[in-house]
């Protein structure tokens, strides 16, 4: 069975990992996702507090060298709080974007690459999700899917895929006319043979920088939906959960939505700047750039 290979040029590429390295946000905000996501592994060695235990004696104290990010209105620690809803938030926009990668792939590669009335009727149902708000789609599918982690998960994989099916699609239609996919099917090579031994490989680069702007579009998805009480539900704590609770006391105590929101907001802007520099690291043709 044909297999897809990932490009070596994506790693001996190093005017693109120098670019990389000098582009000064990106790294940045690699080394800043990099961190979260450490902490969100290793949660339970780098908390004090479980998520979960309340304390009513030492409710909405702010931040102190106990609780480095205060307590909410249960007396819980927000710091253990927001490291373990990173888990919850990062997994979400993992799990999604693998999910819509998957099928994006898969539709875009088979409608791209057959054509004619296969295509049609692949970018009609592309069309058919596009067609709908988002959001409401994937509230609409929550319900019904139920609010936990799987559901929502689905539901938000569901809404993005197509996306990734419309990237993967224009780039293997102009693949098909290409010199090297001519030659391997005058080789005599099957077409799923040529899409994923030579076709798939060369799109890595896009697909992975589309990637990393479809996570965090994710993560607001998950969280937006969270915030307005469509998303996870207890015992569930996502950074979306975490943000709907401390609106409700922000006035009076900032410090509940302020730490959430404000790793939320860092992580996703995070996202876009690495993914600006992957973008340049991740270019052929900066291989042949000064």
């Amino acid at each position: 069975m044909a297999r897809v290979r990932f490009p070596l040029w994506l790693i001996r590429n190093r005017r693109g990992v120098g670019r990389f390295v000098r582009n000064r946000p990106a790294l940045v905000a690699s080394v800043f996702l990099a961190v979260i996501t450490l902490l969100a592994a290793a949660a339970p060695w780098v908390t004090r507090y479980s998520y979960e235990a309340q304390n009513i004696d030492a409710r909405l104290q702010g931040p102190s060298a106990l609780h480095w990010m205060g307590t909410d209105l249960l007396g819980r620690d927000m710091w253990s709080r927001t490291v373990y809803g990173a888990r919850l938030s990062l997994a979400v926009g993992a799990v999604t974007a693998v999910f819509s990668l998957v099928l994006g792939i898969a539709t875009g590669a088979w409608a791209g690459w057959r054509g004619g009335w296969v295509d049609r009727l692949l970018m009609r149902v592309v069309d058919l999700f596009y067609s709908f708000p988002s959001l409401l789609l994937a509230i609409l599918i929550g319900l019904v899917l139920g609010r936990g982690f799987l559901g929502i998960a689905l539901a938000i994989g569901v809404v993005s895929w197509v996306t990734q099916a419309r990237l993967v699609r224009s780039q293997v239609l102009q693949a098909r006319e290409f010199a090297y996919v001519e030659s391997a099917r005058a080789l005599g090579l099957g077409g799923h043979e040529v899409v994923l031994r030579h076709v798939l490989p060369n799109l890595w680069g896009p697909i992975l920088v589309s990637l990393t702007f479809q996570i965090p579009t994710n993560i607001m998805a998950e969280s937006f939906l969270s915030f307005i009480g469509l998303g996870l539900q207890p015992p569930y704590s996502s950074w979306g959960t975490l943000a709907a609770e401390g609106f409700r006391a922000m006035q009076s105590y900032p410090h509940l939505i302020l730490f959430p929101g404000a790793t939320l907001f860092l992580t996703l802007l995070a996202f876009n700047f690495a993914g600006d520099g992957l973008r340049d690291w991740l270019d052929p043709r900066t291989l042949y750039r000064d």
